[in-house]
């Protein structure tokens, strides 16, 4: 009676928990559903913008850095190109971690090689380990430059020995991995052999080789007098020039004939030529007047002549005494001549006079060095446009310039070019309408078009995608869900009403079933015939 007592009241409260658990599932269903999306757009709006961390790396240096990306938990991947890509919040936090572990190496050793030397080495050893340093320096030092790629420098340095009279002259061999789409000039292979040649002892320009990756040699001694021939200065210096002259004669003309109504070229012809030139030049005397007397010297001898009395003098001091001064002009006046003929001829005895006159030399010492770059000869072609005319109506004409303002405009030109007829300048002044080119009309980009535009739009589309979605999901589902829940709810009966319900009427059964359970009872035992005649039919007819 226990039994059937209990089994009646625990199914309606069995019903009621499967129901509400239902209702709990499927909220917890939606709920998880609507965080998962709330997540999923919250990661795709924040997806990360990589950017590159390193380019062109070597295969070793390669899988150093990414075994290290992957002990820093940084995320990286590959672009077109081998190029290494990291998020770009992190990239100078990866460089800076990267740098202290000495990554990427990047290229040959250089004097950090000297700092791992074992003690016993062998000067050869040693020598060796120095060429090694001193060429990865070098490689290092060129590969700074912005157009080389990568370099491998080769050193022949001959051993120093002091029982040859010639010590052999070390020679260098660069190879230049130039980036693609770069060229180097003159300019910069020629600093890149001083570089080398400076930086080896006893090295000669003239033996450094430098060559590029696909075997173009670019220090030959051809290459450089083809290239000496075309010197880039030499070639600026003369565009400089020639635009200097037009600007000049276009300033100068602009006031007459108006803004954009004359067109000036000039074409320079210059002398790039060095020279040098000594002169010593000797002229012969010009005027004695005028001549400068270096040194000068006089003698002067009396003998008597034979058959003479001898009488030369009074004997004593004053007829010992030394000549006075002796002065011997260029020219001697011909009364001088005259007087020393007659006084030789009163004189009977012989005279000699001697006259010696050193002047300075006339010469000239000059040292000329011509400039570089001097102009040969100069070549104008200016064209004026027809001056515009408006009439009182508002229409414009264009008329040709008279003789006279032609005129004018090529004395202008000619003052401001230093004409030089000698020198072979030419000048040519042009009179003529200019064609007006009709204007290019660029379409404007329309605003959908353009690229500021298209990136908003993505980024508003983007979050709206992700507002549509929530929205679908909170009024398309869990929304009608809950609605669902709630009618349900609704119309099912309330737990406890109908708990109390079912009970009442399992209490009213449980009465009526004890009673007649007492009934029987009393009639069996005031009348037990009687209820064996009912359980014997009972058995008879099978319990109907």
């Amino acid at each position: 009676m226990a039994e059937s007592s209990g089994q009646p009241l625990a199914i309606p409260v069995r019903r009621n928990f499967q129901f509400v658990a239902q209702q709990y599932v499927g909220l917890m269903l939606t709920v998880a559903t609507l965080v998962a999306v709330l997540v999923a757009g919250y990661l795709w709006s924040q997806t990360p913008d990589y950017r590159v961390l390193y380019g062109n790396l070597s295969d070793r240096d390669g899988g150093a850095v990414i075994a290290s990306l992957q002990q820093m938990n940084v995320p990286y991947k590959f672009a077109d190109g081998g190029a290494l890509m990291v998020p770009g919040n992190r990239v100078h936090e990866a460089r800076v971690r990267l740098a202290t572990q000495g990554l990427p190496k990047g290229g040959p050793v250089g004097f950090e090689l000297m700092e791992t030397q074992k003690f016993g080495t062998s000067q050869f050893a040693e020598q060796i380990n120095y060429q090694r340093a001193l060429e990865g320096e070098l490689a290092r030092t060129i590969q700074s430059m912005s157009a080389v790629q990568g370099a491998r420098v080769h050193l022949a340095l001959a051993k120093q020995s002091a029982f040859l009279r010639e010590q052999p002259k070390p020679s260098a061999s660069v190879l230049l991995n130039v980036s693609p789409g770069r060229t180097l000039d003159a300019a910069q292979v020629g600093a890149i052999v001083h570089l080398v040649s400076n930086s080896v002892p006893d090295l000669r320009a003239s033996n450094v080789t430098i060559v590029d990756q696909n075997g173009n040699p670019l220090s030959s001694e051809q290459s450089n007098s083809a290239r000496a021939a075309l010197d880039p200065s030499q070639m600026k210096f003369r565009q400089d020039l020639e635009k200097i002259y037009s600007t000049r004669i276009e300033a100068i003309l602009t006031p007459l004939t108006g803004p954009n109504n004359v067109r000036a070229q000039v074409t320079a012809d210059l002398d790039f030529s060095e020279t040098e030139r000594a002169e010593e030049i000797y002229k012969p005397n010009g005027d004695p007047a005028s001549a400068a007397v270096r040194s000068q010297q006089l003698s002067s001898a009396l003998s008597s002549a034979a058959g003479g009395d001898g009488t030369g003098g009074v004997p004593g001091a004053l007829s010992n005494q030394p000549a006075a001064a002796a002065t011997a002009p260029i020219t001697t006046p011909a009364a001088a001549t005259g007087a020393a003929n007659s006084a030789n001829a009163a004189n009977p005895g012989n005279s000699r006079k001697d006259s010696t006159v050193n002047y300075e030399v006339d010469k000239t010492v000059r040292h000329t060095r011509q400039e570089i770059g001097r102009i040969k000869r100069l070549a104008v072609a200016v064209v004026v446009n027809h001056r515009k005319q408006v009439s009182a109506a508002g229409k414009i004409t264009y008329t040709p310039l008279k003789t006279a303002e032609i005129t004018q405009i090529t004395d202008l030109i000619k003052e401001v070019m230093a004409y030089d007829k000698d020198r072979g300048d030419t000048l040519s002044v042009m009179n003529s309408a200019f064609s007006v080119p009709e204007k290019e009309v660029i379409p404007e980009i329309p605003l959908w078009k353009h690229p500021d535009t298209i990136e908003l739009a993505k980024t508003i589309g983007k979050n709206i995608l992700i507002a549509g979605i929530l929205l679908y999901i909170v009024l398309g589902v869990l929304r009608p869900l809950l609605k669902s829940y709630a009618a349900a709810a609704a119309a099912a009966p309330p737990p406890l009403a109908e708990f109390q319900a079912t009970n009442n009427a399992q209490v009213a059964q449980l009465q009526s079933y004890e009673q007649q359970v007492t009934r029987a009872q009393e009639i069996a035992r005031n009348d037990p015939k009687a209820v064996a005649n009912v359980v014997k039919e009972w058995v008879a007819g099978n319990g109907k």
